[in-house]
């Protein structure tokens, strides 16, 4: 086998290997992304619990998803309760009953929350 016939060999040869190291990677990706929780099906009462839940955490009474820390920031907390209650106005006459009771009872409970962490500070 000439010189030149060996180092075609030994490229097809990295090649195939490269291939399948690229292979075994989507593998595993695609494993890991299986073993994800399916996502819930998105709906206005998720969506509030969602504004919800960032109120809470910026009124110091949740842990941050992030930094794993109990941390307050009123102004956060403020914005978030406001954006609850731009859902409420912009939102009125077009929700269930359920809907509706959620986002006052969301409100009422935040507004007391923000009230009392604003006391102590």
């Amino acid at each position: 086998m000439s010189q030149e016939e060996k180092k075609k060999v030994d490229e097809q040869w990295k090649e195939e290997v490269q291939k399948e190291k690229e292979r075994l990677a989507k593998e595993a990706e695609t494993k890991e992304r299986e073993k994800e929780p399916p996502l819930p099906e998105a709906n206005f009462a998720l969506f509030l619990s969602g504004l919800a839940t960032e109120a809470l955490v910026h009124l110091g009474e949740m842990e941050n998803p992030l930094t794993k820390k109990k941390e307050r920031n009123l102004d956060r907390a403020k914005y978030s309760i406001g954006l609850l209650s731009i859902m409420q106005e912009k939102t009125k006459g077009n929700l269930t009953d359920q809907e509706k009771a959620l986002l006052e009872q969301l409100l009422y409970d935040l507004r007391m929350r923000f009230v009392k962490a604003s006391g102590e500070t």
